[in-house]
């Protein structure tokens, strides 16, 4: 095992709706840099599973007529499926929040909270979005309701609950904040977010009345309560690399990490860089490392794609239809790093057929023809056979700019295409067939180094190719057919 380590997790998602394809971008990109940190060396924890307490979990079974544990069970099974569907590497951890250790967990991390003095009770009343199971200012409110989930009316909610402390870590986050200079990705996010602790910290109900919502975590010592969703889900994280039962693993995966990488959407950029942080400093335990934020996935019409709103794009359509490495495609090159991207099905087609049929794939049966034809083979040597170096950073990828990666690899792609037109190695064969070979030969390697390049990104396509360049075969069928 390497002493390089490297730990990245997503959010939990919320299994009250069929996986759609906003929580499929954060899947891919996760696991696009989990591949990534492995090809240079790192042993790697790769975490994902899913949410599943909470008042929209437990209305949607109601509304089903469903046991609840049942609605979860079958929910979490197709989220579980999304790994091999996505083309995910198979080893992912996957948690679930109703996994027996992980109650544990949740129920430790708040003694230990409540035993250091950050967990108070007190009667209050709030506006409560039950789609994000957030409190909700005046501020944050358009016409009286959460603009993320417009179509469902703010709760007025009046009751007697348990609060953590957030007050308190204002300053402290301040601090770390400070010395943590990249700690959230983008800059403007991390903007965001200072600006939020700057605008003063309020306490924060932690805790439901079992009588009203009884599907959670037991809080302890107190049977009529139950814990608040955020506040049991966040636990996953540190539940995922054994806390509290097993400290070995433990201080691997969160401190010789030097702490865990999270991606999250901009909607979870509150919890997952601030809330999150202040109960880890509650608890004693490390801070994360970074949080990498994702924008929202639009539909054509510029809405946001939301389960609550019924207008997402199940992403099995997209693989079923496509395959998984052209929906990997799309996601590490056309949906933005961090802004908001559109989505329609004429645009994901229009890429496929410009980039990948027409593309890469053309290229790719050209240069083989060439080759085999030609009779040219290439016969690299280890170090020409490995694109990603063990210890040899890639700054795009460190910088979470994907984006910009898969662009430089289409960019090289586009190189080839216009060699082959300058050099024109199947005219220079009538006439100068060694030279004709060599650019051959140089087609083929550098198409190689393309290959490996994509391995990260499209690993199934990194393969094809590889074996085909080294096979020295054709492509029996096109990689990519072009669609209609």
């Amino acid at each position: 095992m390497s002493d390089k380590k490297f730990y990245i997790t997503t959010t939990l998602p919320y299994v009250n709706a069929d996986p759609h394809l906003g929580f499929a971008m954060e899947l891919v990109r996760a696991d696009i840099i989990a591949r990534y940190k492995k090809l240079i060396g790192f042993d790697i924890f790769f975490n994902t599973g899913t949410d599943e307490h909470g008042q929209k979990i437990f209305q949607q079974a109601e509304i089903e007529g469903v046991d609840v544990q049942s609605y979860v069970d079958d929910y979490a099974e197709k989220f579980r499926n999304l790994i091999p569907m996505l083309g995910i590497d198979q080893n992912v951890n996957f948690i679930r929040t109703t996994d027996t250790h992980h109650v544990k967990a949740a129920q430790e991390f708040w003694t230990i909270c409540n035993d250091n003095g950050f967990i108070y009770q007190k009667d209050y009343q709030i506006k409560y979005c039950v789609g994000c199971e957030l409190e909700k200012t005046d501020s944050e409110l358009e016409d009286g309701r959460c603009p993320i989930h417009s179509n469902k009316e703010i709760e007025l909610r009046d009751e007697k609950n348990y609060f953590f402390k957030f007050s308190e870590f204002e300053n402290k986050l301040k601090d770390f904040y400070s010395e943590n200079k990249n700690f959230v990705i983008p800059e403007f996010r991390f903007k965001e977010i200072k600006n939020f602790i700057e605008s003063g910290l309020q306490d924060f109900s932690i805790s439901r009345l079992k009588s009203k919502m009884p599907w959670g975590i037991p809080v302890p010592g107190d049977d009529t309560q139950v814990m608040y969703v955020w506040f049991d889900a966040l636990v996953n994280y540190v539940s995922a690399i054994g806390w509290p039962s097993d400290e070995a693993k433990f201080i691997d995966w969160a401190q010789k990490t030097g702490g865990m990488v999270q991606y999250a959407g901009k909607d979870n950029l509150r919890q997952q860089a601030a809330i999150w942080q202040a109960m880890l400093m509650a608890a004693g335990l490390p801070n994360s490392k970074q949080v990498v934020i994702n924008g929202f996935i639009n539909g054509p019409d510029g809405t946001k794609m939301s389960k609550s709103l019924g207008n997402v794009v199940n992403p099995k359509d997209l693989v079923d239809e496509f395959g998984v490495d052209v929906v990997r495609y799309y996601i590490a090159r056309h949906f933005n790093n961090f802004e908001d991207s559109d989505f329609s099905l004429d645009k994901f087609k229009e890429s496929y057929n410009a980039n990948l049929a027409n593309g890469l794939g053309n290229l790719v049966s050209r240069i083989m023809k060439m080759a085999t034809t030609y009779g040219v083979t290439i016969k690299p040597d280890d170090k020409e056979l490995v694109y990603f170096t063990e210890g040899v950073t890639i700054p795009e990828l460190e910088a979470f700019d994907i984006n910009t990666f898969t662009d430089n690899i289409w960019v090289n792609i586009g190189h080839l295409d216009e060699y082959i037109q300058k050099n024109e190695p199947f005219k220079k064969i009538k006439t100068d067939p060694e030279e004709a070979k060599k650019d051959v030969q140089y087609l083929l390697f550098h198409l190689l180094g393309v290959a490996l390049a994509l391995e990260p990104i499209m690993p199934e396509t990194s393969k094809k190719i590889r074996r085909l360049i080294l096979d020295n075969e054709m492509p029996t069928e096109p990689l990519f057919l072009r669609q209609d």
